[in-house]
This record gives structure tokens, C-alpha cells and sequence, in this order.
């Protein structure tokens, strides 16, 4: 992705992020000369990777393939292990328009995915094998709104704003916007986008970035080599 095209989206996603009557914490609006400034007060959100997400998945075609995040709080690993601590997450997502965030699950993370504003959002699920590997051949189980319900293998969840769905280890799941841009929350256990993310097909998680003009803001994926 170039960066001046990162740049736009994370000025689009702000304003419908505001739309939708959220506000973003200080450090989403620091420059990276300040962000550089502030590394060692901010070295928690410098750690959990807090901030801003953007990502194509490494496959060139962001407004078919892709996703915004970002992340607002959260843990460290340690602290999921210790069984005390910051245990928790929380994100802020933008799935535009039938823009598809493929089919993966997570090893450790439990997240709660909640449809905040904008469209619906359709959210497509498979259940796993007995090594935890995608079945499509199988369903699952899963909460909407604290409601258990099954699903069937290829199901089609339908989260309109308000609504959620609780996905576990092993729930496979892909999603997108379905008849506009979906503002989406997600609450988790705590969240390690770099390790606890499974594909189905073999993509990455970052994107390559191809860097045509400066940074308007860093994303969390230049923390580790634009900050001290």
C-alpha cells in the first residue's frame, strides 16, 4: 500500500468514526515527531500496539480485500497468562462496503464483535476439526447478544446496529459491510494481532508499504522501527 493512500484512509475512517459520535483518544492525532517525543510515557500503548491499524493483508486490493482498526486498549500476553493484570482489549474496526476480511480464527483470543453503526454487517462462520484446523464441513456454536445459538457450516450471521456475536477459539470467521461501511467494537481478551491470528489461505496480516510521502500518523506495525 502506498502511504499517501494510508494517509486518506485514516483521515476518512476519523471522520466516520466522529460521525457515529466516537471520540479517539489524544494519541491517535500525534504526529510521529511527537509520538517519538512521548515513547517513553507512552511506552504501554507502544507495547500493546495501540493505535492505528491498517492493512490490505498483503494483497494489493484493499477495497476488496482489507480492514481498519484500531486498537484503543490492551494487554500484554503476560498478563492473560498470569490470569491478573489488563486481560482485556478493545478496537475500533471500519468494514467498508462488501470489503471482506477473510476467513480466520484465533488460538487464545475470545472477542465479542459488535455491530456500532452504518450498515449491516454480515458475518460468515465455519467451525473447526478436532485439531482446530477450518472444517467446512462443520458448524459450531455460538452467543448473539448472550443468546446461544448453532450455527451451520457457511452460515451467514446478520448483525444490524446494536447487535453481537461472541466468537471463541476455533469459530472461523470472515466479514464484511453489506450495503455500506459498518462501524464495528470488538471487546476481547487480550489481543496479539503479530501471533494470534490463523488464515485459512496464506496471506499476511500487514501490509507492505510503499513510502511515497511522509506518515500522518504511524501505524502500530511502524512502532518498531520509528520508535526509540
Amino acid at each position: 500500500m502506498k502511504r499517501s493512500r494510508i494517509n486518506s484512509i485514516i483521515v476518512e475512517a476519523d471522520e466516520m468514526i466522529r460521525t457515529h459520535g466516537f471520540a479517539l483518544p489524544p494519541f491517535a492525532y500525534w504526529s510521529p515527531d511527537r509520538f517519538r517525543a512521548n515513547a517513553t510515557r507512552a511506552q504501554h500503548v507502544i507495547e500493546t500496539r495501540c493505535g492505528w491499524d491498517i492493512t490490505d493483508y498483503g494483497a494489493g486490493r484493499f477495497d476488496a480485500l482489507g480492514l481498519v482498526l484500531f486498537t484503543l486498549r490492551n494487554g500484554l500476553p503476560g498478563d492473560l497468562t498470569a490470569g491478573r493484570g489488563m486481560c482485556y482489549a478493545e478496537k475500533l474496526l471500519i468494514a467498508r462496503r462488501d470489503q471482506v476480511s477473510p476467513m480466520h480464527t484465533h488460538v487464545i483470543k475470545v472477542e465479542d464483535i459488535i455491530n456500532r453503526g452504518g450498515a449491516t454487517l454480515v458475518v460468515e462462520l465455519y467451525g473447526s476439526d478436532d485439531a482446530g484446523a477450518f472444517a467446512g464441513d462443520r458448524g459450531g456454536q455460538v452467543m448473539c447478544d448472550g443468546i446461544v445459538r448453532d450455527y451451520d457450516p457457511g452460515e451467514r450471521l446478520t448483525l444490524h446496529p446494536g447487535e453481537s456475536v461472541t466468537l471463541r477459539p476455533g469459530d472461523w470467521h470472515a466479514f464484511w459491510g453489506d450495503g455500506g461501511d459498518v462501524l464495528i467494537g470488538e471487546v476481547s481478551t487480550v489481543n496479539d494481532d503479530a501471533h494470534d491470528n490463523v488464515f485459512r489461505d496464506p496471506i499476511g496480516r500487514f501490509p507492505a508499504i510503499e513510502e511515497d510521502t511522509a506518515p500522518l500518523h504511524l501505524l502500530v506495525s511502524d512502532y518498531a522501527n520509528a520508535l526509540p
